[in-house]
């Protein structure tokens, strides 16, 4: 009856490391295969128009392997092959702490990454060259998705000056023009601030600064359009 017992207890025993074992590589397939990208913790971005990187993620999130984006869309083809988190992560181009020094911690030609923040996830942000555009009107509305229903503080949007040309100069503090600024704005997912401009035409960099509600932490994010 003891030989019966000890070897009842020795079987179950290596079930459970064999089950162990089964679970451990598992897990370990998974995170290779679905590498944390940090979504999660949902946050948020310009929709429309459509930041940098959220309007990659949104034109080529389902085929962003496709070669053909290096032809039809450039700038994001470099995007995605720079890094796709980018991309995944579109919610999360944020820093903290910034205490309103915006331009103390974001240097010119950073501004699309919010200087390199999040060690350096969005630098293909700042490339410079012919991103796609949305058009617009002297009269537009600037859209913007909160996942997280942080509410703000307060937003800020700039426009590029005219003669600034996003396709063959990189983005500074200098290049812009403020055209809105808001007061605070309850929690909610999402969030329209109308923006008046005149004298525009061609491409431009609309700039979206979102200070968050729920701490210090605000967004940089950079829209290209079109005013015909």
């Amino acid at each position: 009856m003891i030989c019966h017992d000890r070897a009842k207890l020795e079987l179950a025993g290596r079930t459970r490391r064999a089950t162990t074992l089964v679970v451990s590589t598992l897990a370990a397939v998974l995170l290779t295969l679905f590498p944390w990208s940090g979504t999660a913790v949902a946050h948020g971005s310009v929709v429309d128009p459509a930041s940098r990187n959220y309007g990659c993620w949104e034109r080529w999130g389902d085929d962003f392997q496709n070669p053909a984006m290096a032809d039809e869309d450039p700038m994001c083809w470099q995007a995605w092959q720079d890094n796709p988190n980018a991309m995944w992560n579109w919610n999360g181009l944020y820093r903290n702490g910034s205490a309103g020094g915006f331009e103390a911690v974001v240097p010119d030609g950073q501004l699309c990454s919010g200087g390199r923040t999040e060690s350096g996830r969005y630098n293909s942000l700042d490339a410079v060259g012919p991103w796609q555009t949305t058009d617009v009107t002297d009269d537009f509305t600037v859209k913007l998705h909160d996942q997280a229903s942080h509410g703000a503080d307060y937003f800020l949007v700039y426009v590029t000056k005219q003669g600034f040309d996003p396709a063959t100069q990189a983005l500074t503090w200098g290049d812009l023009q403020q055209v809105a600024r808001t007061g605070s704005y309850g929690p909610s997912q999402n969030y329209e601030i109308p923006v008046s401009t005149s004298g525009l035409s061609g491409r431009h960099v609309v700039y979206t600064i979102w200070q968050a509600s729920h701490m210090d932490q605000t967004y940089f994010l950079c829209s290209d359009v079109d005013f015909g």
